[in-house]
């Protein structure tokens, strides 16, 4: 049995002074010395702060490889190197591509043996044209309930996240037919308030990276954006220093708090590498310092990881306890996985992450 010592990240959102005992890859025990701490005082004590494993549930690739065109090998790679960044649970996520290339990615993600692995995020192909960012027209098609049941059988059950526009034709009736089983998010889209709140009705859980890829929030029309703040839904936040604003993280926190916030990636191959170009869905990316953008100048997901993310929201002013929850138990409880990861307690995975006092990666344990 191994013990680790230091300021423990607790369920209930807070820090203590404990230890924490891992067997064969459980947390079997979990110790506490004494009353709660800020995130302050956990830094000013002086000793290591010990975190779950970050759950990134919205990533397209990093160190080169793209889900979409990687070998089962090079996923495993890529599930390495998130863990080595302390994101002990990631969904490979992919593009508007066609179905067979749709399928050959899920077979290749059901291949790879790897612990990381928690289910396949599905950005695409139900989503508006004229939203549609960094993916590919020519494959975006309407939203068809065979086509899921293939890609299902194909990831053998791995699907876990689909993408879609409210808007498009039958849409909610999709939704409310199959969201008892699937997590669907709304996505790329340019529905209005009352779409939206009708998908939200018929079974909506979450928006895929709020801001990015809707109309923006207008007083006399609220969107997505709107709709989002009005109701019970998540959402993803991309907060990498270039697709959000800090003041518009802080003003979404205030709006819906911690455990309605998932952060996200959305990282592409170019995450991990120098500047230069690269790849995503097939489409050339141009990676300059922390920006990576189609030959156009669209933005074309992030060059960070979800711990990089992490940082920045704490850096642009969230409460670290509040940014920790969102890469942690909000998106474990999105996959519907928090009985097994996403917080510190006893019978849980033993997927930890440890940071110094000045939050660098100092360790990190997976099961």
């Amino acid at each position: 049995m191994k013990r680790l010592s230091g300021n423990i990240y607790t369920p209930g959102g807070d820090f203590r002074q404990g230890d924490v005992h891992i067997e064969d890859g459980l947390i079997r025990d979990v110790c506490y010395k004494g009353d709660s701490l800020t995130y302050e005082e956990a830094l000013d004590n002086g000793e290591a702060l010990i975190l779950p494993g970050l759950v990134d549930i919205h990533t397209h690739g990093c160190i080169g490889y793209d889900t979409c065109t990687a070998s089962s090998d090079e996923i495993y790679r890529m599930a390495e190197y998130e863990r080595s960044r302390g994101i002990t649970s990631y969904c490979p996520t992919t593009m508007t591509m066609p179905e067979d290339a749709l399928k050959e990615i899920c077979i290749r993600v059901s291949e790879v043996k790897h612990s990381a692995i928690k289910g396949i995020y599905l950005e695409g192909p139900f989503i508006s044209k004229e939203k549609k960012g960094a993916q590919n027209p020519q494959y975006i098609i309407p939203p068809d309930s065979e086509l899921i049941d293939r890609l299902l059988a194909a990831s053998g059950g791995l699907i876990r996240f689909i993408a879609i526009a409210p808007e498009t034709e039958g849409a909610i009736e999709l939704i409310r037919n199959r969201s008892k089983s699937l997590c669907f998010t709304i996505a790329h889209t340019m529905a209005d308030y009352d779409t939206a709140i009708a998908a939200i009705e018929a079974g909506i859980k979450q928006v895929t990276h709020l801001y990015n890829a809707m109309p923006s929030y207008n007083h006399r029309a609220p969107g997505v954006v709107g709709a989002a703040y009005d109701s019970d839904v998540c959402a993803e936040l991309i907060c990498d220093g270039t697709h959000l604003h800090p003041a518009v993280i802080r003003s979404t926190y205030k709006i819906m708090g911690a455990d309605r916030i998932i952060l996200i990636s959305d990282s592409m191959e170019a995450t991990g590498m120098p500047d230069g170009e690269y790849e995503l869905g097939g489409q050339r990316v141009i990676k300059r310092g922390s920006r990576a953008t189609l030959t156009d100048g669209t933005l074309a997901g992030s060059v960070s990881d979800l711990y990089d993310c992490l940082r920045f929201a704490i850096l642009a002013g969230i409460r670290a306890e509040d940014a920790i929850y969102s890469a942690t138990a909000t998106p474990a409880k999105a996959l519907g996985m928090y009985d097994r990861i996403g917080s510190i307690e006893s019978g849980k995975a033993a997927d930890i992450l440890i940071l110094n006092d000045k939050l660098d990666i100092s360790e990190v344990f997976s099961a």
